[in-house]
């Protein structure tokens, strides 16, 4: 079964940068999308950015214009950089994937474990 570990989080001054990676090990016959998400105390976890396998990419507009989404397929290695943050964007971010592992079964959904990103100064 797939599995994910997020790295790269920590604390950061307001209007830095930092990039999440999110390595993925494991057998999948077929990924569908990956995603990064967030979750702050108190709050719903949000999805940011959104990758399919074809490469068509959306995002939340809280994020828009300051955080991008990539990956490196020979990696297995999703990516997201994040520039201009604030203290809102304080969160545990997470990554999913969406995958098949055989021809015509059901979808799965996996997380990561999250990595905590601090923007404070």
């Amino acid at each position: 079964q797939v599995q994910l570990a997020e790295s790269g989080g920590g604390l950061v001054q307001p209007g830095g940068s930092l990039r999440l990676s999110c390595a993925a090990s494991g057998y999948v016959f077929r990924v569908n999308a990956m995603a990064w998400y967030r979750q702050a105390p108190e709050k719903e976890r949000e999805m940011l950015a959104r990758i399919t396998s074809g490469g068509t990419t959306n995002y939340a507009d809280s994020v828009k214009g300051r955080f991008t989404i990539s990956r490196d397929v020979a990696k297995s290695t999703l990516y997201l950089q994040m520039n201009s943050l604030k203290p809102d964007d304080t969160a545990i971010y997470y990554c999913n994937t969406e995958v098949f592992y055989e021809l015509g079964a059901k979808m799965n959904v996996i997380w990561g474990q999250g990595t905590q990103v601090t923007v404070s100064s």
